[in-house]
C-alpha cells in the first residue's frame, strides 16, 4: 500500500507552491514572516515599559507606532485617513529607494561584468601586445615582464579569445610575480579590428602575434595581421609586429599582412634547424636559450672610436667582459667579418655583455699564451648514422637540416609508428642537392615499431649510432595535449636503461613540449632538450624588444652562413693545461671564428647552467680536459644577407 505524505511532507510541498507564483507571493511571505516578528516583538517592549499608555487603545496605538519604524511604515497614528496615507507614503518612499538601489546595483554589476569580460579600452603608450594564446604565451609574456624589470613603467596587453579571469590565473601560476609591469588581459577574437583596437596597437611600441594551437592556425595568425594593418592609419601597420606561422605556404601572406615593419617566423623551420644542429652537438640548445632570454648575456653594438683603424681580430681581444662576434656598419650587422677587416670610424662592434653599458675596454693580448694553442686536427669527413625515434610534421624538416650537412654515405634511421611510404616520402621530398631520400647524398630507412616499447629499442644497435632525435608524436584526436611528453618521457627511461646495459652514452637530442617536463626527462651527461615553443617565444621577445637586432638573428638562424656552434676544446688549446680563455679566444680567432664561451663536461649534470658558461672573462684560467667544449660564432659572415628559409629582415619585407 502506498505511504501518505506526512504533515510536513505536505506543509513543505504546499510553501514551495506558494513561492512558485512569482515576485507577489514572495514579497507577501516577506510581509507576514516580519509582522510575525515585529508585532510580537513591539507588543512586548509597550507591556515591558514604565511609561506605556494606561488604556488599551493607547497601547495598540504605541504598538503600531513601533511597528511602522520599524518597518518603516510612517507610524503615524489618527484617523484611519491619516493612519492610510502614511502607510502610502512610506511604500512610496520605499518603492523609490529599493529602485534606485537596483539600478545603482544593475549598473555596477554589469560594469564589472564588462571588466571581467576584458572589453574596455586601454590607454597606454609605449606597451607591448600581444595577441592570441599558445605554447608560448608564457614565455614570451615571462621574459616581457623580465625585460621591463629596470623600466620605471612597462605594460603587457594580451588579447585572446578566451575568459578574462581564466587567463589571468594561467598567467599568474606560470610567470608569477610580475613586478613593475602591469598585465593587462582582454577577451575577443584578434581578428576583430574593432576588438583589436581596444588593445590601443598604434600606440604600442611592439605587437607580438603567436600562433594559436588550433587547426589553421596560420590563417588565423594572417587575419590578425590583416585587423592590425585596418586598425592602422592608411590602412598599413605603423608598428614594429613580430609574428610567427608553422606552415611556409603561409609565409609570404603573414610577410605582405605585416608590412614593411614586420618580422615573420618559421617556428617548425627554426625549429627543426635547431634539432637538426644539437644532434651534432648536443647543448647547444642551452647556448641559444641563455642569449636569447633577457636573464644572461646579450647582444649589444658597442661604440669605441678608439678601436677605429685597428682590425676586427685584434677588438677580439681588445674587451675584458665582453666578447666582440662583428660589426654594424651603415646600420647593418655583419656577423664574425674576416679578421683582417679595418674597423671604420662609423662603425659598431657587436658584443655580448651583461648589459648595454658594461663593455669596457682592455687589452688583453698579453693574457695570450701561444704555446698552449692547440695545432690544426683534420676534419672528421666519416659517415655518420642518425636515429630518429618519433614523428610529427616537423620530422621532415629536421631531416632535411640535418641532411644539409650530412657527409656522403650517411644514413639516417626512422623508427615510428607511422606508415613507411609517408616517412619515405618525406625524405624523399627534400632537395636533391642538399638532402635527399634513397639514392642522395644520405639515405633514409623508414622502420615501423612504437618506441615506448622495449622490444623495439632493444632490437636496434643502438652503439651503431652517432646521435639520436627523439621527436614527440602529435597528439590524436581525444588525446590530452600532454600526452606526446609522456610518451616521449617512456622512450627516454627505455633509452637509458639501454645505455647502462650496453656502457655507452648516446647523444640524445630530445623535443619537449612542456618546460616542466625537462627535470622529469631521464638524460645522460651527453644529451640535450630542445622545448619546441620555449625557443620560439624567446626569440619572439626579443626581436620585439630589440627590433634592429632582427638582421644578428637571421644570420644565426639561417641554413648556412654563420651560425652558433659548440666544438672540442682540444681544436684550440692543449687538453690537460691551465690556460685563460683568452687563449681560447686567440685560437679560435687563427681559425676564422669568435669564441663566446665554453661547455664543462664535468659540469654538464648540474642544473641551472649544466655546464654552459657564457662570455666568460679573458682573464679567466682554467684546466681544459678532452671532454670540454668551446662555444663559437663560427661560418661565413655575410654583411647584409638574406637567404632562404631564416628570418625575414624588415627591409626585405615587402610592403602590402
Amino acid at each position: 500500500m502506498e505511504q501518505r505524505p506526512g504533515t510536513g511532507a505536505r506543509a513543505r510541498y504546499w510553501f514551495d507552491t506558494t513561492l512558485a507564483r512569482g515576485t507577489s507571493a514572495l514579497v507577501g511571505w516577506l510581509v507576514l514572516v516580519c509582522l510575525a516578528v515585529v508585532v510580537p516583538a513591539s507588543a512586548a517592549l509597550v507591556w515591558t515599559s514604565g511609561h506605556a499608555p494606561a488604556t488599551l487603545s493607547g497601547k495598540v496605538a504605541a504598538i503600531w507606532h513601533l511597528t511602522g519604524e520599524t518597518m518603516r511604515l510612517g507610524g503615524t497614528t489618527g484617523s484611519p485617513a491619516r493612519v492610510a496615507l502614511s502607510v502610502l507614503l512610506a511604500l512610496v518612499a520605499l518603492v523609490y529607494v529599493s529602485t534606485l538601489v537596483g539600478l545603482i546595483t544593475t549598473g555596477l554589476t554589469e560594469r564589472l561584468i564588462a571588466l571581467r569580460r576584458g572589453r574596455s579600452k586601454l590607454l597606454e603608450r609605449g606597451h607591448v601586445v600581444v595577441l592570441g594564446w599558445s605554447e608560448q604565451v608564457f614565455t614570451v609574456v615571462g621574459e616581457l615582464v623580465a625585460a621591463g624589470a629596470n623600466q620605471r613603467r612597462s605594460a603587457v596587453a594580451l588579447l585572446a579569445d578566451r575568459d578574462k579571469t581564466a587567463m589571468e590565473e594561467s598567467l599568474q601560476s606560470k610567470v608569477g610575480p610580475t613586478g613593475r609591469t602591469r598585465l593587462i588581459c582582454r577577451s575577443g577574437p584578434s581578428a576583430d579590428p574593432a576588438v583589436l583596437a581596444l588593445t590601443s596597437p598604434a600606440t604600442a611600441d611592439s605587437v607580438i602575434v603567436l600562433p594559436p594551437d588550433a587547426s589553421r592556425s596560420d590563417a588565423d595568425v594572417v587575419k590578425a595581421l590583416l585587423a592590425l594593418r585596418a586598425t592602422g592609419r592608411g590602412g598599413d601597420v605603423t608598428v614594429p609586429v613580430v609574428a610567427a606561422v608553422r606552415d611556409s605556404g603561409y609565409l609570404l601572406a603573414a610577410r605582405l599582412a605585416a608590412g614593411s615593419r614586420g618580422v615573420v617566423l618559421e617556428s617548425d623551420t627554426v625549429t627543426a634547424r635547431l634539432i637538426a644542429q644539437a644532434a651534432r652537438r648536443p647543448g647547444l640548445s642551452l647556448v641559444h636559450r641563455d642569449l636569447l632570454d633577457f636573464a644572461g648575456d646579450e647582444f649589444y653594438p658597442a661604440a669605441h672610436p678608439s678601436l677605429a683603424g685597428r682590425e676586427f681580430g685584434e677588438a677580439l681581444l681588445s674587451y675584458g667582459n665582453a666578447s666582440a662576434v662583428g660589426l654594424i656598419r651603415g646600420g647593418v650587422p655583419w656577423l664574425n667579418p674576416p679578421a683582417r677587416t679595418v674597423l671604420e670610424p662609423d662603425d659598431q662592434l657587436l658584443v655580448i655583455a651583461a648589459d648595454d653599458d658594461t663593455a669596457e675596454l682592455a687589452d688583453c693580448a698579453p693574457l695570450v699564451d701561444e704555446r698552449s694553442v692547440a695545432g690544426p686536427r683534420p676534419p672528421d669527413t666519416r659517415p655518420e648514422r642518425l636515429l630518429v625515434l618519433g614523428w610529427n610534421r616537423r620530422a621532415p624538416l629536421v631531416l632535411r637540416e640535418w641532411g644539409r650537412n650530412a657527409p656522403p654515405g650517411s644514413v639516417a634511421d626512422v623508427v615510428a609508428d607511422e606508415d613507411e611510404a609517408t616517412v619515405r616520402a618525406a625524405c624523399d621530398g627534400g632537395d636533391s642537392g642538399d638532402s635527399g631520400g634513397d639514392g642522395g647524398d644520405w639515405t633514409c630507412v623508414a622502420l615501423r615499431g612504437d618506441t615506448t616499447r622495449p622490444e623495439t629499442l632493444a632490437g636496434l644497435d643502438l652503439g651503431s649510432y652517432d646521435s639520436v632525435i627523439v621527436l614527440g608524436q602529435e597528439p590524436r584526436a581525444g588525446e590530452p595535449p600532454e600526452e606526446p611528453d609522456t610518451r616521449t618521457l617512456v622512450t627516454l627511461l627505455v633509452l637509458r636503461h639501454l645505455e647502462r646495459r650496453t656502457g655507452r652514452e648516446l647523444p640524445v637530442v630530445t623535443e619537449l613540449t612542456d618546460d616542466g617536463n625537462r627535470p622529469l626527462a631521464p638524460l645522460g651527461p651527453g644529451a640535450d632538450v630542445i622545448i619546441s615553443g620555449k625557443l620560439i617565444g624567446l626569440l619572439m621577445a626579443q626581436i620585439s624588444q630589440n627590433h634592429h637586432l632582427a638582421a644578428v638573428f637571421d644570420e644565426l638562424f639561417s641554413a648556412g652562413g654563420t651560425q652558433l656552434h659548440l666544438r672540442s676544446a682540444a681544436d684550440y688549446v692543449v687538453t690537460g693545461h691551465e690556460t685563460s680563455f683568452a687563449t681560447v679566444v686567440a685560437a679560435a680567432r687563427d681559425r676564422g671564428e669568435c669564441a663566446i664561451g665554453y661547455r664543462s663536461r664535468a659540469e654538464a649534470r648540474r642544473a641551472p647552467g649544466y655546464g654552459l658558461r657564457l662570455n666568460p672573462p679573458k682573464a679567466d684560467r682554467r684546466r681544459w680536459s678532452e671532454g670540454d667544449e668551446v662555444v663559437v660564432v663560427a661560418g661565413e659572415g655575410r654583411r647584409g644577407a638574406v637567404r632562404s628559409g631564416g628570418l625575414p629582415l624588415p627591409r626585405r619585407t615587402p610592403r602590402g
